[in-house]
């Protein structure tokens, strides 16, 4: 905790010190200390986590050189539960100046240690995805391994993830020694750490050796270095080894705070340069020099805490951004969590769009999306109040996981009669389509006004195809909602077609094409979906727009939850209120089959069953439930919601019972295996039905009825 506080005030040259002392005092304490009495007593310790079990599966680092070595993190039982589901498709990083977010964010594994989700609405998270290349996830241990949920939301969004090898203070001297011993020792533990990459799903490692050595280990590290960059490179293509500007070729822990001679060898044998964060101002440029042709390989260092970083970090970390991209070379932002653990007003949500907006503005996009087929968002970022199927909710309860973070839209007005005529947000507490967010969309508007707001850029190349575009809508009074899409030709000609469900009158010239969808209303949850059809051989997709526009208003008052306190102050008679919410957008090939195996073509299995005894009559038990197809197909669908159905004891030969109360939606699981801790089982339940749904990579589900499902006859009853 001391060294928590103490990190936001101090640099680490001085932290580095000041550990040392006081290191050097308890162990000097400790051993003038007298013996204990056999009779004192003991402070009792929760158990030891042992991997080993069945539990909550959870993200967790490995702390030893033992366990690297001996590859015991495969044997835990949460090894399979921490593999990555979302691929990401090799491609070398682009020809410009870069963007790596290192993630350094309450020591790491908080909220988002839970694989399976967690119950905190208000956990940390990115999604200004759009704006970066690499992610590296921190935290002090011996070796950090990327929680999936980081790997599978970064993958959708195209960004490569990173985990971290550290050494630092006295025992990371101690593991520097046997991990250098010998040329043969650095290998195995470089092919240790190549392992874990690859079988996990994540694209390489950030290596920071923050310890000092002596000249003589010097070749076995780079030997490590070298190693794990060419054992990476040929059993994953385009990933990436990052050294962190720390130990010199002297073997002393000296950070450069550029790229020079004294570590300019480390950065020869990998994949770049992390380049410490109190730098000056000239030093990108020499940086540059020093790199040649591979200036976009040295990321200069920004720390958002601000400990002696060029501008300052916090609210002008821009300012170091501006200063990087004019030297040319890629920039390196450590600890954005600072909005989320300084609590920035007014709130997180607020705060994090507002900081991320100052590094667009600065550096520019990184990512556009779609560029694939198909294309669904429903708007999710990994946590809220409420999950929704279909416009259903599922379950009220407050819930995060960022592996169900949808593609992040970038919000931003584009036209209309003022920007803030109508508010625009990524909504948690509305309720929604998919999921658990939607974009609302609230304020006044007039009659065959639109009111634009830009949600994706895309570089989706159509050449042949004909798109199925897709979206929900919920509305209030006569808003109406329509989506804009910009497609480019090689020619650089603009066509802008809309597809909405009622014409705007006079307003046809700002548009090429308009589209009138084919509408399916869902009653019982007030959305309507829409769908139309869009053909443009040979143009690639560049904007996605919402509109918002009325059409002729009806007689009546305004609706009160939207009338001014003062009616003096009332909207002139051509204006109304305008409210609706935007739920889910698929866009899709129109050729395109989506087909779900039936219940049939499934194998399920049930592992690790035990219960327990909680009172008279009642019972827990936890489970692993795996399923696979018959035909030894690995194909992974994106996502499968979990359910469980609760049967009474058999009776007159009926060997599954009768469902009691209503089907109870469990969590998501992005692998083919689930884990159910301490489900309640009252004494009359005979047996468990567990429904696997499938849900595809357009966000559609397979019906439930035609799911695979693991039936449990409960053990005593």
């Amino acid at each position: 905790m001391l060294i928590s506080l103490l990190r936001a005030y101090i640099n680490r040259e001085t932290l580095v010190t000041l550990y040392n002392f006081l290191s050097r005092i308890l162990n000097k304490m400790k051993s003038n200390a007298p013996p204990q009495d056999q009779e004192s007593p003991t402070i009792d310790h929760p158990p030891q986590f042992d991997p080993s079990q069945p539990s909550i599966p959870i993200s967790y680092p490995i702390k030893t050189l033992e366990e690297l070595e001996t590859r015991s993190y495969f044997e835990s039982f949460h090894c399979p539960f921490n593999k990555s589901s979302v691929p990401l498709k090799p491609k070398s990083l682009p020809n410009r100046p870069r963007l790596l977010v290192c993630h350094d964010m309450q020591g790491g594994y908080v909220d988002d240690k839970w694989v399976q989700g967690g119950t905190n609405p208000d956990a940390y998270a990115i999604w200004h995805w759009y704006l970066i290349d690499v992610f590296v996830y921190f935290s002090h241990s011996l070796v950090t391994l990327p929680p999936p949920c980081w790997i599978n939301t970064a993958h959708r969004h195209g960004v490569k993830v990173l985990g971290t090898f550290i050494t630092e203070w006295d025992e990371g001297r101690l593991i520097c020694n046997k991990l250098l011993a010998t040329k043969e020792s650095a290998q195995m533990y470089a092919e240790r750490l190549a392992e874990l990459a690859v079988d996990l799903g994540f694209d390489g490692w950030l290596i920071n050796m923050e310890v000092n050595l002596l000249e003589e280990q010097i070749p076995n590290l780079e030997e490590f270095v070298s190693h794990l960059t060419h054992k990476m490179h040929s059993s994953m293509p385009e990933s990436l080894v990052i050294w962190y500007d720390s130990v010199i070729t002297t073997g002393h822990l000296r950070w450069q705070d550029q790229l020079n001679e004294k570590n300019k060898p480390f950065f020869d044998i990998c994949d770049g340069i992390f380049v410490n964060y109190t730098w000056k101002s000239n030093y990108p440029d020499l940086s540059a020099d020093v790199a040649g042709d591979r200036k976009f390989d040295v990321y200069m260092g920004i720390d958002v805490f601000g400990r002696k970083t060029f501008g300052g970090g916090q609210w002008n970390t821009n300012v170091a951004l501006d200063v990087l991209k004019k030297a040319n070379v890629s920039a390196a932002i450590f600890a954005p969590g600072w909005l989320y653990e300084t609590k920035q007003p007014p709130d997180f949500q607020t705060a994090q769009n507002r900081w991320w907006e100052l590094v667009a503005k600065s550096w520019g996009r990184a990512n556009n999306y779609p560029k694939l087929l198909p294309f669904y968002s429903n708007f999710d970022q990994g946590q809220g109040y409420h999950i929704s199927l279909e416009g259903n909710q599922l379950t009220d309860a407050p819930w995060n996981n960022m592996s169900c973070q949808g593609f992040q839209p970038r919000l931003e007005f584009i036209d209309g009669p003022t920007p803030d005529a109508i508010q625009f947000i990524v909504d948690f507490k509305e309720e929604s389509y998919n999921g658990g967010g939607n974009i609302t969309f609230k304020g006044t508007l007039e009659e065959n006004v639109p009111f634009t707001v830009r949600l994706f850029q895309g570089e989706l190349l159509l050449d042949n195809l004909h798109l199925v575009l897709t979206y929900s809508v919920k509305s209030k009074g006569d808003s109406l909602l329509g989506l804009s899409l910009q497609f480019s030709s090689v020619l650089s000609e603009k066509i802008m077609v809309l597809v909405a469900p009622s014409e705007m009158n006079g307003l046809s010239h700002k548009f090429s094409k308009m589209i009138m969808p084919s509408q399916v209303s869902k009653m019982a949850s007030k959305w309507i979906i829409n769908e139309g059809t869009v053909a443009m051989d040979g143009f690639m997709l560049t904007e996605i727009h919402a509109v918002c526009y009325r059409t002729k208003s009806t007689p009546g008052e305004l609706r009160s939850e939207f009338r001014a306190d003062d009616q003096d102050s009332a909207p002139a008679p051509s204006l109304a209120e305008y409210f609706a919410v935007l739920g889910h957008i698929t866009i899709k090939n129109f050729s395109e089959n989506l087909f779900f195996p039936p219940s049939t073509s499934w194998v399920t299995e049930s592992q690790y069953i035990k219960y327990s005894s909680i009172s008279q009559g009642f019972k827990t038990v936890s489970l692993k439930i795996i399923w696979k197809l018959k035909d030894g197909n690995d194909f992974l669908f994106p996502k499968y919601n979990i359910y469980v159905e609760k049967l009474t004891k058999q009776v007159d030969g009926n060997a599954t019972g009768t469902l009691v109360d209503t089907r109870v939606y469990l969590g998501a699981a992005h692998i083919q295996a689930f884990y159910m801790s301490d489900l309640s089982i009252p004494a009359h339940i005979g047996s468990l039905r567990f429904i696997i749904q499938a849900c595809a990579a357009d966000g559609t589900c397979q019906e439930l009825d035609d799911s695979p499902y693991m039936l449990l006859n409960v053990e005593g009853q």
